[in-house]
């Protein structure tokens, strides 16, 4: 069964991240950037994590990343991969690889963004390879 099959939970949207989801109604992907340090921040949040500013704008990223490292569980009464993706920007985020074999993951691997339907909430974003 692909991740497609697979039941994904709604996520919790609060006036925080509202504007990140509904962005990936549209099929874009955003991060954070924070104006006075300039570093790029995932997961989305209105204070910068690394200088503690408050000032930080939504950018359009490019949906681009690398496999740093990843897990399938096969157990799963579906297997899944969870990786840790490299994205393009710089940050790092937890997601999953999907519509891929499995056994054809590797470290360093180029992967793109996909959003996949959540149930009756909005896309979440998933990784494919390149």
């Amino acid at each position: 069964m692909q991740a497609a099959d697979r039941k994904i939970a709604a996520p919790i949207v609060n006036v925080e991240t509202e504007p990140f989801w509904k962005a990936a109604a549209e099929g874009r992907f955003l991060i954070k950037r924070c104006t006075d340090c300039g570093k790029p921040h995932w997961y989305p949040r209105a204070v910068c994590p690394f200088c503690m500013s408050a000032a930080t704008v939504w950018e359009e990223a490019s949906g681009r990343g690398t496999i740093y490292s990843y897990s399938v569980a096969r157990r799963a009464p579906e297997p899944y991969a969870v990786a840790y993706v490299t994205l393009e920007e710089g940050p790092t985020m937890l997601t999953n690889v999907v519509d891929c074999d499995l056994d054809a993951l590797a470290f360093g691997q180029a992967v793109v963004v996909t959003f996949k339907p959540s149930d009756g909430g909005y896309p979440v974003p998933m990784f494919r390879p390149a």
